[in-house]
């Protein structure tokens, strides 16, 4: 089957970039039109003209990189700032020292906010107070003193980019959060859709194939068995989820994306482990599964242990019960620990025999079993009443502090004891 993708796009972030560039225009014309009302008093008006001339093509010709954050790049970004510091540092050249004594504006005005208000949007707070530290420097340079009305507006704009930096990271991350849960949502409705075409067809089918296989006997009760092995089966991978994904959030020029991808064979092999994932291929016409609807989470080398304990009590009740004997596996989910219990439906095992093998020699349930469990810090015990079956019960801690190389070795070797 292909592999699908499904996108979803958010565009909180996307009005502040628009409000952007309206406020780099509109400052930047503020700052053109105060020029033109006090050019007489500047000591040099042409180099203020050269200045204006280069910030008004800059602003027009820059438009589209404020557009979104995926034009708003790392070198964009210095550049924009360049300009911005630099018409603060050419204007007690161009303009009178008197003026700019008494506090006066620099050349490029409130228009350097927007420049920092850039870096706010694009990268968070941390980038909003990267640059506006430096902007604070060129300030007090072109000064020359820390004056009270320049240290007024220079932690004015470092506090106000740095709350709307932080702003949108939580946007961004509300984002995220939400396309998830969209996503799940979709996923979900998919696989519940698929799971009744499934029941309605392909399943009704395999249930009246081994029901008439089993009426008509020889090849056809062969036949009808490995249709009901089937059949339970594709009925635990449905109502498991038919298709395992992940889901990749990033941040693209209109806000988060959530790609849905094929999950990786042996993803994240330090994480915990879901014990019904090992413990599914077990499942047949022969052995019933009752599991949790939850993931049952424990650590990777004890999910395994704990899956071939119980697929040497499996073993036993083959070789000890017979190939056609029925099974139950329950599993249940404890705060602390883990249970999974195996029963049989066998004549049950005789008072002192497991003793009796053990010194024999015949070591199936003593490695094979409470070793393993043993070695996670839990315990196996055997119930087992003569004409009534057997139970073995296999306790596993959530918290296991590790495992002997007698757990390890059991994996290649697999005894069978009574």
């Amino acid at each position: 089957m292909a592999r699908r993708e499904r996108v979803m796009r958010m565009s909180v972030e996307q009005p502040l970039w628009r409000a952007l560039a309206g406020y780099r225009v509109l400052t930047m014309l503020y700052a053109i039109g105060f020029f033109a009302t006090a050019w007489s008093g500047f000591a040099r008006p042409w180099l203020a003209v050269a200045y204006y001339a280069v910030l008004l093509v800059w602003t027009l010709a820059t438009l589209p990189k404020v557009a979104n954050a995926a034009s708003c790049t790392k070198r964009f970004l210095a550049a924009d700032l360049t300009v911005a510091m630099a018409g603060i540092l050419l204007t007690p050249f161009a303009d009178a020292h008197e003026r700019v004594m008494d506090g006066g504006p620099t050349l490029p005005s409130i228009w350097t906010a927007g420049s920092v208000l850039a870096f706010a949007i694009k990268g968070g707070w941390r980038w909003a107070a990267v640059a506006s530290t430096l902007v604070a420097v060129a300030n007090l340079v072109e000064r020359g003193t820390p004056a009270r009305d320049t240290v007024h507006n220079v932690i004015l704009v470092w506090v106000a980019s740095i709350a709307i930096g932080y702003v949108v990271e939580v946007a961004r991350a509300s984002e995220r959060t939400l396309a998830r849960a969209l996503e799940i949502e979709a996923a979900t409705r998919e696989r519940e859709r698929l799971a009744r075409d499934i029941h309605d067809s392909v399943l009704q089918v395999l249930a009246m194939v081994q029901r008439r296989g089993a009426v008509i006997g020889g090849e056809a009760a062969e036949l009808g068995r490995l249709a009901g092995e089937q059949e339970v089966a594709l009925r635990t991978l449905v109502s498991r989820g038919l298709v395992p994904v992940s889901r990749v959030s990033e941040d693209a020029a209109e806000g988060a994306v959530v790609r849905v991808v094929d999950e990786p064979e042996g993803a994240d092999p330090g994480g915990p482990v879901d014990l019904r994932d090992l413990l599914a291929p077990y499942a047949g016409s022969l052995v019933n599964l009752a599991e949790p609807g939850a993931p049952v989470l424990l650590a990777p080398e004890a999910a395994r242990e704990l899956a071939a304990a119980v697929g040497a009590a499996l073993d036993n009740v083959r070789e000890h019960v017979g190939a056609r004997a029925r099974a139950w596996i329950l599993v249940e989910d404890e705060p602390d620990e883990v249970i999974v219990t195996v029963r049989d439906e066998g004549p049950g095992i005789p008072d002192g025999r497991l003793a009796e093998a053990e010194g024999e020699g015949r070591l199936g349930v003593a490695l094979s079993i409470r070793g393993r469990l043993r070695d996670l810090g839990g315990t196996a015990e055997v119930i087992s009443v003569p004409g009534q079956g057997t139970e073995v019960e296999l306790k596993a801690p959530k918290k296991t502090v590790g495992t002997t190389a007698r757990g390890k070795a059991a994996d290649h070797e697999r005894t069978t004891e009574p």
